[in-house]
């Protein structure tokens, strides 16, 4: 019988996964410090500081790079290089602002970082009603509530058309709600949905809650017009005008799915299913043009087919968010534990190493454990929604260990 293969040589299959996690610079209340203890390889992160459309200049990228090298790390992945909303939408001044973006890849591709991950979702980058949703043993998470979110639309924002682009029943429900909430319950959601979720990467500021409803209007009125074909069109404009700079630098810009990946406020979202991540890819057929795969996201799409997607993307997928949610009626779901909800976590993780067995040599995909629960110490440290330590040291945990015994059961003895 032959000698199995020495340990390390499985550990460092099982490594092809490659350790990142996601840190908001030096106002994050989790230092490097405490990430290095973890394990971690490799940093996700941005310039915060530096407002949206604005070019990264070489010396700051450097300076984060810096940092990040000092505790043995490396910077493996921007999350993210915002796309402006005036390219998104389209306006007058998109090149200028799309001129900047390539200046910004340039800096970035100067420096040797390879992957970037963005949204062209508009206004809002992800949407959860309930932050601190407490689940039966205790702990908390990030909540959905399709009732509450159709309230703030139809009786908070007062969008007119609300009423007519969800089920029925589900705006009855939150008519019937609104009538029961108290001022502090209103200016709550108002809090979390413009606020909370968006203020701490590059959202809404505001003194207010009517003021944060005004502004956030504003925003949504930007859009009037736009619908999923003429989305599609403004993101196809801005690929094909940066593919030439990605491409020069081996890049790869990694598209992050909606989230949730449904139609909200009105707005046009198109990178929420099969059909749609095929689109931009079909249109724009560039090596430099992947995706973020971002299970949490997908999977809150009741009709999405994550493991069809996961096997017909996977050459394309450069960047993986592991987490599972869990669906519950009526489009509503929470951030259930990562190895359990609606996700098969065994299956992604498998189809990722398969894929980077098929890609050879010293290929590595960086994937990190999108959000956590918050839980243990968790309660006595302050930290940006979704982004707890102790909740999110023990997914990397579970999915580090799950993925080590997935690659030892793919070796061939």
């Amino acid at each position: 019988m032959a000698a199995s293969p020495p340990l390390a040589e499985y550990n460092l299959t099982g490594m092809k996964l490659e350790k990142t996690w996601r840190w908001f610079g030096k106002n994050d209340t989790i230092s490097l410090s405490q990430i290095k203890q973890i394990g971690i390889e490799g940093i996700v992160t941005a310039l915060h500081h530096i407002p949206n459309g604005e070019v990264w200049p070489v010396k700051a990228i450097k300076k984060t790079q810096n940092s990040i090298a000092k505790y043995d790390m490396k910077w493996s992945v921007v999350e993210s290089l915002p796309v402006h909303e005036c390219i998104k939408f389209g306006s007058v001044e998109r090149d200028k602002f799309i001129e900047n973006y390539k200046k910004s890849l340039m800096h970035l591709g100067e420096c040797g970082i390879k992957i970037i991950c963005y949204n062209f979702m508009p206004v809002i980058d992800w949407i959860r009603t309930e932050l601190h949703y407490k689940l039966p043993d205790g702990s908390e998470t990030l909540y959905f509530n399709f009732v509450d979110f159709v309230l703030f639309d139809l009786c908070i924002l007062k969008r007119s058309a609300a009423k007519h682009e969800y089920p029925k029943t589900i705006v009855r429900k939150a008519q019937a709600k609104f009538l029961t909430m108290s001022d502090n319950d209103k200016n709550q959601l108002i809090n979390t949905i413009i606020i909370k979720t968006q203020g701490f990467i590059d959202g809404i500021n505001a003194d207010n809650p009517e003021e944060a409803v005004t502004i956030f209007n504003t925003l949504l009125a930007k859009y009037n017009g736009i619908d999923d074909s003429q989305l599609r069109k403004n993101l196809k404009y801005f690929l094909e005008a940066i593919m030439p700079i990605a491409e020069k630098y081996d890049i790869k810009m990694c598209i992050h799915p909606d989230d949730p990946p449904i139609k909200v406020l009105g707005l046009p979202r198109i990178v929420g299913s099969h059909a749609d991540i095929q689109w931009i890819f079909d249109n724009v057929p560039s090596p430099s043009n992947g995706l973020t795969f971002c299970t949490g996201s997908l999977s809150a799409g009741v009709k999405n087919d994550l493991k069809t997607m996961i096997k017909h993307f996977a050459s394309r997928i450069h960047f993986a968010h592991l987490r599972s949610t869990q669906q519950e009626k009526e489009g509503s779901f929470f951030e259930a534990e990562h190895l359990k909800g609606s996700v098969d976590m065994h299956h992604m993780i498998k189809s990722l190493l398969i894929e980077i067995e098929r890609r050879g040599g010293s290929t590595k995909i960086p994937m990190r454990v999108d959000h956590g629960r918050r839980l243990l110490f968790d309660f006595n440290i302050d930290h940006n929604p979704g982004y707890p330590l102790i909740g999110r040291m023990k997914a990397m945990a579970e999915i580090n260990g799950m993925s080590i015994a997935i690659a030892r059961s793919l070796i061939t003895f």
